[in-house]
């Protein structure tokens, strides 16, 4: 019997398996890096390790210090979680060479299925439908496109779609240099892209007796840099025909490595409906929580059981309803996906872990950051995975979108508009899209609302700003003749204060009820609350630039205060080339230097920030007059890394 578990991980996950334990009464134990040393899964441990260093190659990739850590720390078993060493044949080894148990298939299960290319050679020798291989130093534009994945690993990294026999020596260089640094090997291989298809994976679950679980399939068809986003069970829309032979695949692959505990096996489907083996994940996925709630199990608990020896029932729980998750990442998506470190402030969402309840509708999170923790610059941005089950696919989409509409989410910038989008999106609401969704659709989803939403939200921030800071309605003093003007975001706001409450100089506005945190405006005779917050950023109050975020009837508005008066410092230069985000500089372009001549989209820099490779381009043609970026260092958000003056026009 498991008495003690570490689990080898952080964030959510961590968060999400000692959730299960404290169910079960098993302790747990935690590690950590420098970086990780006041975050939630440490906070929410019984007792927990650290493991010097930030960087994932120190810490959480480090075996031999995590198996150190269990046992200083007593415990009797190890969870991997997922990433990291989840599908790690020698670290499983170590553990159980530790006298150990190990939540998770046995190392040689993992090892046959650890190397894509191998275990595809695997799956044909037991007929699994494949696509066939491409040498990637003999493509031809036949071959086009083509897609480029990491040997080991997965979510995303080291993987790139390559559409110019041009461009395959680059990404080849790219995608092996971040597969190396995710996950210490650099083996890429190549295989045809497949246009419009879907994403479609079956989740098993074996134990040492003989029997496999299949469990249903799952969609995860949206993905962006080709990471999972929203995902949901049942995948909608298969034949039955195509459900048994994606079924029996993966029943076919389990028990060919003799597979035991938990595991994906992942599939394309094409347009035509025919299905390919992708890859088998030894580990629990992401999105498991859709398949939780659909069969009503604990996948968590059963691995634990698993690893304890325990027996399945012959056949799995009959599936019930639908459920649907979407990824809440700190990204920015209009900005090329880019991560978005910071504090998070306040982190909610109405009725989430309202219980089981018959057939009602319920929503689930699993977040692993809490107020006042900060996402950094090291790890995966995601904040929590927010889950909605119903009877039916159209009621939990709908609950989903509504949940995330309405959740309070301050701090730094959310893919959360972008996932209320995508979820009512027609061709997603049809169970009609594929894996290219967001390549056709991201501008339209990305594009600012010219609704009016964000202007009085800027109104409801001003006066909420008023009250706030000790001007109240009524009573008698003097009054300014002036207006008062405050600047959120794009938004200029004029008003009067009266004996009598506000006057907002825009006649479609009226204030009706002024709170510090609530404002009240009558809009063309519509009433429409708005819920503020102003955060204390340590640098001053919002007149030095901070943010206030409002969350209004529809949307919600995370708005810049700007200062009443611009400090000159933050100017820069035309044509200066900035940090979107902290991270560290992995490369600059091949023979440039100052001087050199650069075109317009010539990627620059190299920078690698929450496990993911970011290239900073050249804004315009022109000529490199500056180069501060160097290859191996830490550089801030704003940073400058590089001016480009356009010879013809000046800078730029």
């Amino acid at each position: 019997m498991i008495s003690t578990l570490l689990v080898a991980n952080r964030g959510e996950i961590a968060c999400r398996i000692f959730r299960t334990c404290r169910e079960r009464g098993i302790a747990t134990v935690a590690v950590f890096s420098d970086a990780d040393a006041g975050a939630l899964h440490v906070r929410e441990a019984d007792t927990a390790v650290r493991l010097p260093g930030a960087a994932p190659a120190d810490t959480y990739l480090r075996g031999d210090l995590i198996v150190k850590a269990a046992l200083a720390a007593g415990a009797d078993a190890v969870h991997p979680g997922y990433g990291f060493l989840s599908e790690n044949a020698e670290f499983a080894r170590a553990v159980l060479d530790a006298g150990l148990v190990w939540v998770g298939p046995p190392p040689e299960a993992i090892e046959a299925m650890a190397s894509k290319t191998r275990a595809k050679e695997l799956m044909a020798a037991a007929g699994v439908p494949l696509l066939a291989p491409v040498d990637p130093a003999s493509a031809t534009e036949a071959d086009l496109p083509l897609l480029l994945k990491a040997a080991a690993g997965g979510g995303g990294r080291g993987m790139r779609v390559v559409r110019q026999l041009a461009d395959v020596k680059e990404e080849l260089a790219a995608a092996s240099a971040e597969a190396r640094s995710a996950f210490g090997d650099g083996e890429v291989f190549a295989e045809p892209y497949v246009e419009r298809g879907r994403h479609v994976e079956v989740q098993i679950l074996a134990d040492a007796h003989g029997t496999v679980w299949a469990l249903g399939t799952r969609d995860c068809s949206l993905q962006r840099r080709h990471q999972k986003v929203i995902e949901e069970s049942p995948a909608p829309g298969l034949t039955a025909v195509l459900r048994t032979t994606l079924t029996d695949a993966a029943l076919a692959a389990a028990r060919a490595v003799e597979y035991r505990g938990a595991g994906t096996v992942e599939f394309l489907i094409s347009p035509a409906g025919r299905a390919y083996f992708l890859e088998m994940n030894t580990r629990l996925q992401v999105e498991h929580p859709v398949t939780e709630e659909v069969f009503g199990l604990d996948l968590v608990a059963l691995q634990l059981a698993l690893a304890e020896g325990a027996k399945l029932p012959p056949e799995p729980p009959a599936p019930r309803g639908h459920a649907v998750e979407a990824r809440l990442y700190a990204e920015d998506p209009a900005r090329g996906w880019a991560p978005q470190p910071g504090r998070v402030h306040e982190l909610t969402l109405p009725g989430a872990g309202g219980g089981h309840l018959a057939d009602r509708p319920r929503l689930r999170v699993d977040a692993g950051y809490g107020p006042g923790d900060s996402v950094g610059v090291h790890y995966d941005s995601m904040l929590a995975k927010v889950v909605a089950w119903a009877p039916t696919r159209a009621d939990a989409v709908r609950l989903l979108a509504d949940a995330l509409r309405r959740a309070r989410v301050h701090g730094p910038v959310t893919n959360r508009e972008l996932l209320v989008r995508s979820l009512r999106h027609p061709e997603f609401t049809a169970g009609e899209a594929d894996t290219g969704f967001y390549e056709r659709h991201i501008d339209a989803l990305t594009e600012g609302k010219d609704d009016g939403g964000a202007r009085h939200a800027a109104v409801a921030a001003a006066l909420a700003d008023a009250v706030r800071r000790g001007h109240p309605v009524g009573g008698w003093r003097n009054l300014a003749s002036q207006p008062q003007t405050k600047t959120y975001g794009e938004h200029e706001v004029r008003y009067h204060r009266t004996r009598d409450g506000f006057r907002v100089e825009d006649d479609a506005v009226r204030a009706v009820a002024v709170a510090p945190d609530r404002v009240t405006l009558e809009v063309e005779g519509v009433l429409r609350h708005f819920e503020v917050a102003e955060y204390a950023s340590g640098h001053g109050d919002h007149l030095g630039g901070g943010y206030v975020y409002v969350d209004g009837p529809t949307a919600s508005y995370r708005l810049r205060a700007h200062p009443r008066f611009t400090d000159p410092r933050t100017a820069t230069a035309p044509g200066s080339l900035l940090a979107p985000m902290p991270g560290t500089v992995v490369r600059i372009a091949d023979g440039i230097g100052e001087g050199s001549a650069v075109t317009a989209g010539q990627p620059l820099v190299w920078l690698e920030a929450m496990k993911m490779e970011h290239r900073i381009v050249s804004p315009a043609s022109g000529t490199l007059t500056a180069l501060h970026a160097v290859p191996g260092s830490q550089v801030e958000v704003g940073a400058l890394l590089a001016v480009v003056t356009d010879v013809s026009q000046g800078d730029i």
